[in-house]
């Protein structure tokens, strides 16, 4: 009897001991789960590209595009850390793994293409056209004989001097050039302009940041260039991913959301 009462004692301690060998296990698995959705995407920016990615005065980086990495990262269960890199050595970066992504205004450009994997087009900057909305012009053909202002070596000044409607020979070949869009966005309000012609996420950020309703971006515009996420080549499986969380946020309007916080709509 006592054999038996033995044998008992250590069949139910063994048996204890295989649940708690099994609760392990259980709680393994969980942590190996909470790993899985806790993956770590380095994404690559300049920290000092407002509105898209830049240090705010408690030298945190937000921007458009944060907040649009940090939601699709929430999508794919991921944790999207934000890192500054060379711009320069973007591609390098990216190519040598110490980031996962470039996310950062980066547009798409044929000579980018064949470097990276690209995401579908998320957002499109053009030149675009900003009077008041008083303003009696509607089109880039009613700026013949206006004053039209924008930033000094940039690339809007090449793209109205290259324009195929021959404007920049309209204007009597001439631009208000200033150091910085902002005194191209004073000189509108006081009437001392016509027009501005900027990079049209830069000018609706200006737009929103100001609080003033007194702007209007014309249909017509001096050129687009579309943005993109960029991947090493051959990572399409984050290129999916992220692709189809884009997709989702623009169906049922996180993106619409994210946008108005950073641009002016009309």
């Amino acid at each position: 009897m006592l054999d038996q009462i033995k044998k008992a004692v250590f069949i139910g301690t063994g048996l204890l001991l295989l649940a708690g060998c099994s609760g392990g296990t259980t709680d393994e698995s969980a942590a190996g789960s909470e790993a899985v959705a806790a993956e770590r995407l380095i994404v690559g920016l300049d920290d000092t590209f407002a509105p898209m990615g830049f240090r705010d005065e408690n030298n945190e980086i937000v921007g458009f595009d944060v907040d649009l990495a940090k939601a699709v990262g929430e999508r794919i269960g991921a944790e999207m850390v934000f890192q500054p890199i060379d711009w320069a050595m973007k591609e390098t970066e990216l190519d040598s793994g110490n980031i996962d992504m470039i996310w950062n205004g980066y547009a798409i450009t044929p000579e980018r293409a064949e470097k990276v994997l690209l995401s579908e087009p998320y957002i499109t900057d053009a030149q675009a056209i900003i009077v008041l909305k008083d303003s009696d012009i509607q089109t880039k053909a009613d700026l013949e004989g206006k004053l039209v202002s924008t930033q000094q070596s940039s690339s809007s000044v090449d793209k109205i001097k290259a324009d195929a409607s021959g404007i920049f020979e309209k204007l009597g070949g001439d631009l208000v050039l200033y150091p910085s869009n902002n005194n191209s966005f004073s000189d509108l309000e006081s009437g001392r302009v016509d027009a501005v012609v900027v990079g049209e996420v830069y000018g609706r950020y200006y737009m929103k940041q100001s609080g003033k309703d007194v702007y209007r971006v014309l249909e017509d515009n001096f050129g687009e260039d579309e943005m993109a996420v960029a991947f090493k080549k051959g990572n399409t499986e984050l290129q999916e991913r992220v692709n189809a969380a884009l997709a989702e946020m623009k169906a049922d309007g996180t993106f619409d959301e994210i946008y108005d916080k950073w641009f002016y709509s009309e």
